[in-house]
């Protein structure tokens, strides 16, 4: 495990556009995923520590946005011939095992990290009802094998961004592992 931080897209940036799978084949367009607050991207794999120590928490984080108008969505990215853990069929365990409440959707070429700017996982974005980036940063300040995941970091992002607040000034960079690129 490589440990990298997040690029930090520069705020304002629009919201990449996608159409990508889940781990069953079915498409998912990044224009019906938003709510009408706006739409959290986060990318995560199956086998990152630093995704299994925030696991716990996605689930109810993707239900507690949803109450207050923000879509979610996860990616995963990494290339699943050097990573098989990864695989889409794997995908879709893990989502289970993990009461996911929001598509988990497989980048097989690489193409959305890439415009996403995405360096590790977890990475996350935050962008607004308009598609402008408010928060690229880390879930919490949690890292694994010490306290328990919260996500005070998105959720602070998440309240300032339904209470229609400018984007917070303080974002630290998100770390984890680095993505798993194809050569």
């Amino acid at each position: 495990m490589a440990l990298t931080p997040s690029t930090m897209l520069p705020l304002g940036s629009h919201l990449p556009g996608f159409e990508l799978p889940d781990g069953e084949g079915r498409i998912h367009r990044h224009a019906a995923l938003p709510g009408p607050k706006g739409l959290f991207v986060i990318f995560i794999c199956n086998h990152c520590p630093y995704v299994k120590h925030i696991n716990a928490a996605l689930a109810p984080l993707g239900a507690e946005f949803a109450a207050q108008g923000v879509g979610m969505v996860a990616i995963s990215s990494n290339d699943v011939a050097s990573y098989p853990a990864d695989a889409p069929e794997l995908m879709v365990t893990h989502a289970a095992e993990h009461g996911y409440t929001f598509p988990y959707l497989y980048d097989e070429s690489q193409a959305v990290a890439r415009a996403f700017d995405a360096a590790c996982t977890p990475d996350l974005y935050l962008f607004d009802a308009h598609g402008k980036l408010v928060y690229r940063g880390q879930f919490d300040d949690s890292r694994p094998g010490g306290a328990p995941a919260t996500g005070n970091a998105i959720r602070a992002a998440v309240a300032t961004l339904v209470a229609g607040e400018p984007p917070l000034t303080e974002q630290l960079p998100s770390v984890g592992c680095n993505i798993k690129w194809k050569n």
